[in-house]
């Protein structure tokens, strides 16, 4: 048997080395970055809220109008069978939702493409590297690109768009710093790559609430952060507003909570994690224990 323990994926009712895994080069999902897809982690042996990641990629699917063929069961049958083969205990999970090839020649009509449903996983995935997080990372809020508009792109629908977050990336690389922040036309904080975005002012935590991927841990924060008594607010966040608060930290299923310590020239809490996203970055971990939000595989 083949050696899954680098990754496996799923393709077609079948479990294969990730290295192996492909789709046609005229899907659309490939020439026209027609894709929908959710990433939900898996930590010591089980999926992290697996049925919210799943509520969210099945409205993405419905939002896209696609029919991927499979019901809901079948899917979460899939993404447990391929971590099982691949002996992963901590892993990075991927279930996507692609349009397909179109059959049709010369067609540019998307109800003419047999959608599909494929996944994937590899080993657990920091976004930040975990001794960068815990030093408090920086992030450059990008200057030549905007985030894509609502209603151009739904950013509520996980999405393969990352034109402008690559934009982004390129800027932040080449001056040095970890990640980048993207605003809207508004000069309103949004999202980064791969990430949510939270500010802290005194006990009060705003996030981003339009514009931006409701992410299932940046609900995670929202809860905990309640949990601690904390005042949450979902609102826009001027750009203006972010740069006097006293803390700034991501969240991200690829590492959870993300304290930052620098964006741009401006040093936050004294250019180290602060309070309040050392304590959620110590929850967070420890939900992810919790037996009512995880879904133990079977693995053999």
């Amino acid at each position: 048997m083949s050696d899954l323990s680098k990754g496996a994926a799923w393709m077609r009712g079948e479990i294969i080395p990730i290295g192996e895994a492909g789709i046609a080069v005229t899907d659309w999902g490939v020439t026209h970055c027609d894709i929908g897809y959710d990433v939900v982690p898996v930590w010591r042996g089980a999926f992290f809220r697996l049925e919210d990641y799943m509520d969210r990629f099945v409205a993405s699917v419905a939002a896209l109008r696609m029919d991927l063929g499979m019901e809901r069961a079948g899917m979460v049958a899939a993404l447990g069978d391929m971590v099982a083969a691949s002996g992963l205990r901590d892993a990075y999970v991927a279930m996507v939702a692609a349009r397909g090839p179109n059959p049709v020649p010369g067609s540019r009509d998307p109800r003419d493409c047999k959608n599909h449903f494929y996944a994937w996983c590899v080993p657990y995935v920091h976004i930040v590297k975990p001794d960068l997080a815990e030093k408090g990372t920086s992030v450059w809020i990008a200057k030549s690109v905007r985030r894509i508009p609502a209603d151009s792109v739904d950013p509520r629908v996980k999405n393969y768009h990352w034109g402008d977050f690559t934009s982004g990336l390129f800027e932040a690389k080449d001056r040095g710093f970890e990640t980048t922040m993207l605003l809207d036309h508004a000069g309103n904080v949004t999202e980064g790559p791969g990430f949510n975005v939270f500010a802290v002012f005194e006990n009060r935590l705003v996030t981003p609430e339009n514009g931006v991927l409701h992410g299932i841990t940046r609900r995670t924060v929202l809860d905990m952060a309640h949990e601690r008594g904390l005042n949450v607010q979902a609102r826009a966040l001027p750009l203006e507003e972010f740069w006097t608060a006293d803390e700034v930290f991501l969240s991200s299923s690829g590492g959870g909570v993300i304290p930052v310590a620098r964006v741009d020239d401006r040093h936050f809490s004294n250019a180290a994690p602060g309070p309040v996203a050392r304590m959620l970055r110590r929850d967070y971990f420890a939900w992810m224990e919790r037996a009512d939000l995880r879904s133990p595989i079977a693995y053999p």
